[in-house]
C-alpha cells in the first residue's frame, strides 16, 4: 500500500508543474486525497459494506469537491487535477495513467442497472468541463477537449472537441493523432473544429457561386445590348 501511495504522489509530481514538494501533494492536493479515500470506499463496496462505502464517498465529496462513486474502478496513477466538480459514476472504469481536470463528468444515460458509464482506456486525458456520457469506450491515449460533450466511442490516440463531440480530422478525413501539447483548458489555434471547417468551406463555395452568377448576369446584359 505504501508503494502505491508513493506511486500516486509521484504521478502528481510528474504531471503538475505547479507542485513544489511531495509534502505539498500530501497535505494540499484534493485530487490526491480523493483517490486515497476512493481506495477505502471501493474496498468497502467490494466487501459488500455498501453503506459504509457510500459514507466514505460522501465524506470525500465534502472534503474535496470530487464525487467518485465507490463502485467505480480506477487504475493506477490516475491524476485528478484541481478536481472541483468532477463526477465519476458507479460503473465508470478509468485505466492507468489517465488525467481528469476540473468539472469533468463521467455520467450515465440509463435508469437501468448494469454498465451505463464510460470506460477510459489507459493514458486518456479529459479536459476541463468535458462530459463523457454513456457506456462508451475512449481509446488508449485519446484526448477530450475542454467542455466537449462526448456520447460516442473515441478511437485510440484521437482528439475529440465540441458539442456534440467531433473527431479532429485531416484533409483525408482521417482522425488526427492526439497532439502531445494538447490543451486541457480549450482548443488551440491548430485544433480546427471539423464543423467550423465545413461551414467555412460552404461559405467559400457560396462566394464562388455568387461571383459566377454575377459574371453570367454581366455577360447576359452585354449580349442584350449587342442585340
Amino acid at each position: 500500500m505504501l508503494a502505491r501511495i508513493r506511486e500516486q504522489i509521484d504521478c502528481v509530481f510528474d504531471r503538475d508543474p505547479a507542485v513544489r514538494s511531495r509534502w505539498e501533494i500530501i497535505t494540499l492536493y484534493p485530487g490526491f486525497h480523493a483517490i486515497l479515500l476512493h481506495w477505502l470506499a471501493h474496498g468497502l463496496w467490494q466487501r459488500n459494506a455498501k453503506w459504509l462505502g457510500r459514507a466514505v464517498s460522501q465524506f470525500s465529496r465534502f472534503l474535496t469537491g470530487i464525487e467518485i462513486h465507490p463502485g467505480a474502478k480506477l487504475g493506477r496513477r490516475v491524476f485528478i487535477d484541481h478536481g472541483m466538480g468532477v463526477v465519476i459514476g458507479e460503473t465508470a472504469e478509468i485505466g492507468d495513467d489517465c488525467t481528469l481536470y476540473q468539472g469533468v463528468t463521467l455520467g450515465g444515460t440509463s435508469w437501468n442497472k448494469g454498465k451505463r458509464h464510460p470506460t477510459l482506456a489507459p493514458g486518456v486525458i479529459v479536459g476541463a468541463g468535458a462530459k463523457v456520457i454513456g457506456p462508451i469506450l475512449l481509446g488508449e491515449g485519446c484526448k477530450v477537449g475542454s467542455n466537449a460533450v462526448v456520447v460516442k466511442p473515441v478511437p485510440p490516440r484521437a482528439t475529440v472537441i465540441g458539442i456534440p463531440g467531433r473527431l479532429l480530422e485531416d484533409d483525408q478525413h482521417q482522425p488526427v493523432k492526439a497532439d502531445p501539447q494538447f490543451s486541457a483548458y480549450g482548443s488551440s489555434r491548430d485544433e480546427k473544429d471539423p464543423l467550423a471547417v465545413t461551414v467555412q468551406e460552404l461559405v467559400h463555395f457560396n462566394e464562388q457561386l455568387r461571383q459566377q452568377v454575377a459574371e453570367l448576369s454581366r455577360q447576359i446584359q452585354s449580349l442584350k445590348k449587342d442585340v
